[in-house]
């Protein structure tokens, strides 16, 4: 710890002694303050500057000060330990730096300068707050110290209190001068307060911390409830979350520390209305050896105060299972939240089973499984998918068919084209016989083509080509089985 010079000054600044802080400012331990004290064109730049704290018997201490600047500087600055002073002429401001801050130097501090009379004059009072911001763990311990630095409070009882929501600070613990050493329980028994008036330290016990214990505490003058220190305290919860299914089992497992609190009885309790928790099963409070195993209906509990971890299984887990449960401490009909666990039960869907077996886990947390409907939702996401499929090859189909279609549509044309219009498709005759058609049968009629396919038997058919007013009388001499009569516009023959 740093030694310091107090320079008390003999004698009051003017004005001081009934001047109010201009603003309060709060920091945490170990951060910064930077002030700035604007002064009027009134005050030389030559003037002496320097930052005071009034210490608790009303006297003014000298924490540092500029040096005399020359007259062709811009800045006069100084540091002493932690705190450092500048004067900047040209904008009329003294800035003070305080760095490394520490609950000790909580208290009112003031910029002066000195006046031609050689006396300080105040131009910005503060009040400073410097307090300790502490984090915990649920179950975990607290060990405050807030150090007082007059004779005069050595003989005055101090307080634990809690700052409420108004400017109220609730009493949780107190000590009363008797001795050196006085010891005080507090309200709630389990935190203790101590003075010790030689070292002018009071000392703040809190056990088995609880998220409720989330507050701004003062280590205070009893009477007035003047502040010595601040005190922000966080208590967070260790938290659990698991699912489960209907029918099936859970078991939970809680650790804690089996030095501090293997000899205390555990309960598995499961919150109601208004954050009570109704006990479901507790552990026996003589138990022989260092595993116990009570067991109330279908809740089963089991310490194992070697390791510190107490174990809890659900059987036949039902819908109104579901909630939030603790693993708690279970001292002098008080419970102590080791760990909130949050527990979701979900329903069978209809033709499965839960192959849950007692006494085994059919749980894991919820961050790491599915939500409750998951099968549901897994289903309907692969119908989807095998629908899409379907219609995609349903599509694919169609379209191949009717471009097959279509293919065989183009190549029977093009055979018949073949087959009536190409000379060379046509087979070679045996006979070729071309009549002329008379004159006065038709006019739209240009040549008839009868063509017998070379070696006919009997049962080979007969195709020709020949107008109504050309076929024989009498078909039957013919060995004709069929016959297609096909009617084609022939180029016009400018001669015929």
């Amino acid at each position: 710890m740093e030694l310091r010079v107090l320079l008390l000054l003999p004698l009051y600044l003017p004005g001081l002694q009934t001047q109010t802080p201009d603003s309060e400012e709060s920091r945490s331990e170990g951060s910064t303050l930077y002030i700035q004290c604007p002064y009027t064109a009134q005050i030389n730049y030559q003037q002496q500057k320097a930052w005071f704290r009034m210490r608790d018997d009303n006297h003014w201490e000298l924490l540092v000060k500029t040096t005399n600047p020359t007259e062709y500087s811009y800045t006069a600055w100084a540091t002493k330990g932690n705190v450092t002073i500048e004067d900047n002429r040209m904008h009329k401001t003294v800035s003070i730096t305080m760095s490394n801050l520490q609950a000790e130097d909580s208290g009112i501090y003031s910029c002066a300068y000195l006046s031609y009379s050689n006396q300080y004059h105040a131009t910005k009072m503060i009040s400073l707050n410097v307090f300790k911001e502490l984090h915990k763990w649920e179950l975990d311990s607290l060990s405050v110290q807030c150090p007082y630095s007059t004779q005069w409070y050595t003989t005055e009882t101090k307080a634990w209190c809690q700052k409420e929501r108004g400017t109220g600070c609730r009493v949780v613990a107190r000590t009363d001068y008797t001795s050196t050493w006085h010891n005080s329980k507090a309200l709630e028994d389990r935190t203790l307060i101590q003075d010790d008036t030689q070292q002018r330290t009071v000392t703040v016990t809190m056990q088995k911390l609880q998220a409720q214990d989330t507050g701004v505490y003062w280590c205070a003058l009893y009477g007035s409830l003047t502040r010595i220190m601040e005190v922000r305290l966080s208590v967070s919860k260790r938290t659990q979350q698991y699912t489960a299914k209907e029918s099936g089992n859970v078991s939970v497992q809680c650790p804690y520390s089996a030095p501090d609190y293997g000899a205390v009885s555990k309960a598995w309790c499961k919150e109601r209305a208004r954050k009570a928790c109704t006990v479901l099963v507790i552990t026996n409070w003589k138990p022989r050896g260092y595993l116990r195993t009570p067991q109330q209906g279908r809740v089963t509990i089991q310490d194992n105060t070697q390791q510190g971890i107490v174990t809890i299984t659900m059987e036949k887990l039902q819908a109104r299972d579901s909630g939030v449960y603790w693993c708690a401490l279970y001292e002098h009909a008080h419970l102590f939240r080791m760990v909130e666990v949050t527990l979701s039960i979900s329903e069978v869907l209809d033709g499965t089973t839960s192959s849950g077996t007692a006494g085994t886990s059919q749980t894991t947390p919820s961050g790491n499984t599915p939500a409750p409907s998951s099968n549901v939702n897994t289903f309907i996401l692969l119908s989807g998918v095998l629908s899409i499929l379907f219609i995609l090859v349903l599509i694919t189909s169609i379209t191949l068919c009717v471009k097959r279609r279509k293919q065989l549509k183009r190549g029977g044309t093009r055979q018949a084209e073949d087959t009536y219009d190409k000379p060379e498709d046509i087979a070679q005759l045996d006979s070729t016989e071309r009549m002329e058609s008379p004159k006065d049968d038709s006019k739209d009629l240009k040549y008839v083509t009868l063509n017998f396919k070379s070696r006919l038997s009997s049962e080979d058919p007969l195709y020709c080509n020949v107008e109504p007013s050309q076929t024989h009388r009498k078909p039957e001499d013919e060995n004709v089985e069929y016959a297609i009569i096909a009617l084609k516009q022939l180029p016009t023959n400018d001669k015929g």
